[in-house]
């Protein structure tokens, strides 16, 4: 029982993250997804409900990145994801 829901979790994991880049232009074509979440910008969840601070050095190479100040916010629908259900 355990281990099928557990499948179920990654199949609708799976899903949700096919539908979003279903459409979704990325700069760094995907890595983040093909590495397998192994190769993350590094971001900061400070809960906002479509934003992360973004905390690379190469925000600028990022059409995702947002400069407010002397803060970059990340607003990647991917990245977002997989930081708020991944907790990555």
């Amino acid at each position: 029982m355990i281990m099928e829901k557990m499948i179920t979790l990654q199949q609708d994991i799976q899903k949700d993250i096919e539908e979003i880049i279903d459409g979704l232009k990325c700069s760094n074509n995907f890595i983040c997804y093909k590495s397998k979440f192994e190769r993350l910008s590094r971001v900061q969840d400070i809960g906002m409900e479509s934003f992360l601070i973004c905390l690379e050095n190469k925000v600028l190479d990022c059409r995702f990145s947002i400069n407010f100040g002397d803060i970059y916010f990340c607003q990647c629908p991917l990245r977002f994801y997989i930081a708020k259900h991944l907790k990555k």
